[in-house]
């Protein structure tokens, strides 16, 4: 973008020099055209109606070039402005992409929670059915071991059959 304000700021000024200087020509011109119709005889002014017909010439000479430089400068500024809009959709469609794969993420993590919460359920009934004189984990345990750390998953709602 700084780029492109710099080469609209440059074509701003190549636009203004090229104003005065068709200024600057034609009032060579109008010179010219008066100094001719005065009096073609005498040397000086055949001298300065050269100087000026040469000076007309520099004159169009950089109004051409000035021409294709703006020309070039502005298509510049067109393909520039147009790749700084196709980064712009990119970069969206990646913060799309993103923003969904948070989504899935924060979904397989609820998921991934509620298996835990129904493993842990359906062990503790394997304990309470079969008795076994060693030690269970403690559901307590058992949940802070195995749930991963990360950001907070969304909010489970639990079914529990009794």
């Amino acid at each position: 973008e700084v780029q492109v304000d710099e080469l609209q700021r440059l074509l701003a000024g190549m636009e203004k020099e090229h104003r005065s200087l068709l200024l600057k020509m034609k009032e060579g011109e109008a010179e010219l055209a008066r100094l001719r119709s005065v009096e073609g005889d005498k040397l000086a002014e055949q001298d300065r109606s050269a100087q000026l017909e040469k000076e007309v010439a520099t004159l169009r000479e950089k109004i051409h070039h000035l021409d294709d430089m703006l020309k070039s400068q502005q298509r510049k500024v067109r393909q520039m402005i147009e790749q700084l809009q196709n980064s712009k959709t990119v970069v969206q469609a990646k913060d799309a992409v993103i923003q969904e794969l948070k989504e899935r993420v924060a979904y397989l993590e609820a998921e991934n929670l509620e298996m835990h919460d129904r493993i842990e359920h359906l062990i503790e009934q394997q304990v309470s059915r079969g008795g076994h004189s060693s030690r269970a984990r403690s559901k307590s345990e058992y949940v802070s071991s195995k749930r991963p750390t990360g950001p907070k998953p969304l909010p489970l709602i639990r079914v529990v059959e009794t």
